[in-house]
């Protein structure tokens, strides 16, 4: 707490390391871009024609999003929470009926297990501790969301996740053309980065259904990427997986954790 107003997340929660690094965050893109392609709910992404038109931008702004909340204080977080409740309450009017409670879980699960996945890639095994740590920090965020039926433990979070892998997802005409559509906006040699980096952080049922290739050459580039973080040449590779018009923000992604670690 300070200047008595309470962050949503706290200060030495393991989510703020995790979401204050670009590199980080793009892990956590690649793989939800994935995910989302097979989600049976994306319907729902192309009824308002936005996702098909831009599903680069549109999903690096929803992963943009959820770190501004983790890094507001609460009153703010809350308001942009708010937020996304009247989008989707307008959408659901727009349609004609609601979006199922386990599409919202979905996308909730997607952000706990990728923060995960992504970091552990990047960094090092998370604690049972510090996983508990994110489970509690996405469920209150999923709670002011208004999702029912949150798993409270990260036992019990695992099983359901397994559960909605196996039941929820599908390779159909959206993700074939959702692919079509990250070709067409990355290009040839950034698209089969994607694919490549998608390859080494999801979970086994989405590496199942898109067909990803069982050996990568991308497990050791990782880790060459990590000696370039020593000699600060990390900036250069990251700007090779997202065209240019991203660069800024994904720059500002890092400036913006580092003012707040020295001033906030």
């Amino acid at each position: 707490m300070e200047n008595g107003t309470a962050y949503f997340v706290k200060k030495d929660s393991i989510v703020r390391e995790i979401w204050g690094k670009s590199d980080t965050i793009l892990l956590i893109f690649a793989g939800a871009a994935a995910e989302f392609a097979l989600s049976k709910a994306v319907d729902w992404l192309y009824f308002t024609g936005k996702l098909p038109a831009d599903p680069i931008g549109r999903l690096f702004s929803t992963v943009s999003y959820a770190k501004r909340i983790v890094f507001s204080k609460e009153k703010e977080a809350f308001q942009a929470i708010q937020a996304i409740n009247s989008i989707h309450s307008d959408l659901e009017e727009k349609r004609g009926y609601k979006i199922p409670d386990w599409a919202y879980r979905d996308v909730l699960f997607m952000l706990i297990d990728y923060s995960i996945r992504a970091y552990e890639v990047l960094e090092r095994p998370l604690t049972e501790t510090e996983k508990e740590e994110i489970l509690r920090v996405f469920n209150k965020l999923g709670k002011g969301l208004q999702i029912p039926d949150l798993p409270q433990s990260f036992s019990n979070w695992k099983t359901a996740r397994e559960e909605h892998l196996l039941t929820n997802l599908k390779y159909s005409d959206y993700t074939k053309d959702l692919f079509i559509q990250y070709r067409r906006q990355l290009g040839a040699v950034r698209y089969h980065m994607l694919l490549g980096l998608q390859g080494i952080v999801v979970p086994k049922r989405v590496h199942e259904l898109m067909g990803f290739k069982k050996t990568s050459i991308y497990p050791t580039l990782i880790s060459g990427y990590k000696l370039t973080k020593a000699i600060r040449l990390d900036d250069f590779f990251k700007s090779l997986i997202l065209p240019s018009k991203y660069k800024k923000e994904i720059k500002g992604l890092d400036e913006k954790f580092e003012n707040r670690k020295l001033g906030d």
